[in-house]
């Protein structure tokens, strides 16, 4: 039994669409390890690439958020540990979001992000929107020590 296998749930799954995106990233993360151990020529991380990651991470920081919030009345000790993990994959969405922007744009000083004003157009404005709209959200329910806190 493959690593791999071990983890697969069963069929019987409540949660299809999360263990397909797993499973997608299970696959992109195994291309990249097979691109690279066969010595081809591995391309970094681009903005599109990086674009689809923070779609990602946002998502799944909804959701963590969702989790906690419903967790928190019957197990507290469970939703803390949640309202961590949902902190820290926000510093890991705030990272990806700080990598987009210093990869190199099309056209100089495209790259830019001004929340006072919109992004010129994709993929510039879907991450700047998506970041925005996520960072208001943890201000609401995340404290700056919350974000500071080494993880535990």
């Amino acid at each position: 039994m493959s690593p791999d296998d071990r983890d697969v749930l069963p069929t019987s799954d409540a949660h299809p669409y999360l263990r397909a995106a797993t499973a997608g990233l299970r696959h992109h993360t195994r291309t990249l390890t097979a691109q690279s151990s066969t010595g081809a020529s591995a391309r970094p991380a681009d903005r599109p690439h990086l674009d689809s990651l923070h779609a990602h991470l946002t998502a799944l920081h909804r959701l963590l958020d969702q989790l906690a919030e419903r967790s928190r009345p019957e197990r507290p000790a469970s939703g803390r540990h949640l309202a961590t993990a949902h902190a820290r994959l926000w510093q890991a969405a705030d990272a990806v979001h700080a990598a987009f922007h210093l990869l190199p744009a099309a056209a100089p000083g495209a790259s830019d992000c001004h929340p006072e004003r919109l992004p010129e157009g994709p993929p510039v404005l879907t991450i700047c929107q998506r970041h925005l709209a996520a960072s208001h959200a943890v201000r609401r329910k995340t404290t700056a020590s919350d974000l500071a806190a080494p993880a535990s």
